[in-house]
């Protein structure tokens, strides 16, 4: 048997998950979590097999929590948002799968057997995508600070919740907007969340 958690905000979908997974005679359920920290909890209490992460959660996203239980078992991110650069950090971080929630139960139970035995899957589309994307120009410290920016926080918020001066985060906005042919920092900020870079 293929023991699996699951981690899903969303009660409804995470009972759906467990009930078509259950009906599948190798796997079977022995956590659900509704949070990050709660997802690392069971996995280290649990020693899952596969762990199914939902990439959005309250706490934390799917992919930190892989990291802290990449060690325990094998996961997985299950999401209705996958952007190319969701799915890079993901692998980068030791996640062996990357699917949509839209996919079959009969695809899922295969990805879960998949990931099991040692293998990789990734939603096709989302790997055509960011082969076509490419890496994000973005430097650590530019992501940050537009990812600060992207909430809407002044100058002056950014610099003192990143340890910077204010000209230094004025230069990173400028050097980010640069690399994305953005007009500003908040046209610099969609284009980076839409491609999943901060």
């Amino acid at each position: 048997m293929i023991s699996v958690l699951l981690a899903d905000d969303e009660h409804l979908i995470r009972g759906a998950m467990a009930a078509l997974l259950s009906l599948e005679d190798d796997l079977t359920i022995v956590g659900q979590a509704a949070t990050g920290g709660e997802a690392v909890r069971m996995a280290r209490a649990l020693r899952p097999d596969v762990a199914l992460l939902d990439l959005q959660l309250p706490d934390t996203d799917g992919i930190a929590v892989a990291e802290q239980i990449n060690s325990i078992c094998r996961t997985v991110i299950v999401t209705s948002h996958g952007l190319p650069g969701h799915l890079k950090r993901a692998l980068s971080a030791g996640v062996r799968g990357f699917l949509s929630k839209t996919v079959s139960a009969d695809i899922l139970a295969t990805v879960v057997r998949t990931v099991h035995a040692g293998g990789r899957y990734v939603d096709p589309q989302l790997a055509a995508e960011a082969i076509s994307i490419g890496d994000s120009p973005l430097t650590v410290r530019e992501a940050e600070v537009l990812a600060l920016a992207a909430t809407g926080a002044p100058v002056d918020d950014i610099a003192r919740r990143s340890s910077l001066s204010p000209g230094t985060v004025r230069n990173y906005l400028s050097s980010a907007a640069g690399k994305l042919n953005a007009v500003n920092r908040h046209e610099a900020a969609r284009t980076a969340q839409a491609f999943g870079w901060i």
